[in-house]
């Protein structure tokens, strides 16, 4: 009777891989059209001028051009006012 019994069972054992969300260009970087910049869970980062956002709140750009990132002020729905950084290409 050498062996162990009993032992149970693992839990929180599973690892899924990570989802390389992030800036992908920087500011002040070239780009074309269609090239991704931002890949993000949510609006954390919101698409201003020469972007476009996909249905996974990727942004893209939509032409050739430079990236550029500023802050801006959001109005939520409650009415709060929060900081949030438009990606924009010129």
């Amino acid at each position: 009777m050498s062996h162990v019994k009993a032992g149970g069972t693992a839990k929180n054992v599973h690892d899924s891989p990570g989802q390389r969300l992030g800036v992908k260009r920087s500011g002040g970087q070239k780009v074309r059209t269609g090239e991704v910049l931002v890949r993000q869970v949510g609006m954390t980062k919101r698409p201003g001028v020469g972007t476009t956002v996909s249905r996974n709140f990727t942004i893209h750009a939509a032409k050739d051009g430079i990236v550029n990132f500023e802050s801006r002020k959001v109005r939520l729905f409650t009415g709060r006012s929060v900081r949030r950084t438009e990606v924009t290409v010129k």
